[in-house]
């Protein structure tokens, strides 16, 4: 790979997840044929486990839009579209002096703004409802 502009700017997941998928990366046997390197095919494997498969330019832009009420560092929402924390807790550390910055209520806004604009992970299952499933695994095997 080559680089012809240093420091252009910051990319999200989805924007590398694109490159790789425009360069030949994908989870077939012709994979083996690209001309990607085995660490970019690595970088991909992870990468399409990840909220990135599902994103797409228009709703990161959205996302970006609706941020701005917020008045969000650019590494924030960066942050927010490559994790897409999906309660409170997780929204948490990503945002600096979050006590001093954000009012409850507007703490709970960026996360339903969150939760409406940005799709979860492939096989996502949230730790309470996993916790509910094998639950009840247990009980259907006694």
């Amino acid at each position: 790979m080559k680089i012809k502009q240093g420091s252009a700017g910051i990319l999200t997941n989805y924007e590398v997840l694109e490159l790789l998928r425009s360069r030949g990366a994908s989870k077939d046997a012709t994979r083996l044929m690209s001309s990607l390197k085995p660490s970019e095919l690595k970088v991909y494997d992870y990468l399409v486990e990840t909220v990135a498969c599902n994103q797409t330019t228009d709703i990161i832009n959205e996302f970006r839009e609706k941020c701005s009420e917020f008045d969000l560092a650019p590494a924030e929402i960066l942050n927010i579209v490559n994790t897409r924390p999906y309660n409170r807790a997780f929204l948490y550390p990503i945002l600096e002096a979050c006590d001093s910055r954000f009012s409850d209520e507007k703490h709970e806004e960026l996360a339903n703004l969150v939760a409406e604009v940005l799709p979860l992970a492939p096989h996502h299952v949230k730790p309470d409802e996993g916790a509910l499933e094998n639950k009840n695994d247990v009980e259907s095997e006694q």
